[in-house]
């Protein structure tokens, strides 16, 4: 690169800062929108996603069975083998996969009161 491309024509390099070609005036560049992740978990609710992580974490250590009741009634017992951010993988008479929306709530096997 030569030393003419960042000079100005007098040499100076103060007035080259001035010489860059100013944008279009007529036509305005609309600003940016901001992105957002779709999946991002509000910062009020982390708290409760870790103590989910957490109990999940410790059922499948454990090897817990467990019955998942749905949201429409249907349950399902088995022990979980792994979770993702939407999902469950319960492992009971078959290999289900199952996703977390789903669920309307979840106990061990042999919990007393159920």
């Amino acid at each position: 690169m030569s030393s003419r491309a960042i000079l100005s024509p007098a040499g100076n390099p103060r007035d080259a800062r001035t010489n860059w070609p100013q944008p279009h005036t007529g036509r305005s560049i609309p600003a940016p929108v901001p992105f957002r992740f779709p999946a991002r978990i509000a910062e009020d609710t982390v708290p409760l996603h870790h103590a989910e992580l957490f109990y999940l974490q410790k059922q499948i250590q454990a090897q817990t069975p467990m019955v998942i009741v749905m949201e429409d009634g249907e349950r399902i017992e088995g022990c979980i083998e792994w979770y993702d951010r939407n999902t469950l993988k319960v492992r009971g008479q078959a290999k289900t996969l199952v996703y977390k929306a789903a669920i309307k709530y979840m106990y061990k096997v042999g919990d007393p009161g159920r």
